[in-house]
């Protein structure tokens, strides 16, 4: 999608968007007549982007958040049928 797009979508302007590319939060590609193009789930990004630093986050704290939830890390946790059964009995006894 275009930037243009990805700002009605995620409910910003097209100056924040280049903003945040410019301080390395957003990747976009360019199309051969130099427009900048952005993957689907940039929406969810720039939300979340937005959101951290309305509440106080930094560039630089927002930058190691998202280069952490982008890497790819091994599953530490596994699904515990045990937990879940027992968080259901819970929530339903209370």
């Amino acid at each position: 999608m275009l930037i243009g797009e990805l700002a009605v979508e995620a409910g910003t302007t097209t100056r924040a968007l280049r903003y945040y590319e410019e301080q390395g939060l957003l990747e976009s590609d360019r199309t051969p007549a130099g427009y900048r193009l952005y993957e689907r789930d940039a929406i969810r990004r720039v939300r979340n982007i937005r959101e951290l630093l309305s509440c106080g986050f930094t560039v630089e704290d927002v930058k190691s958040l998202l280069a952490y939830l982008d890497a790819d890390l091994p599953d530490v946790f596994s699904y515990s049928p045990v937990c879940a059964d027992g968080y259901g009995v819970g929530a339903a006894g209370g």
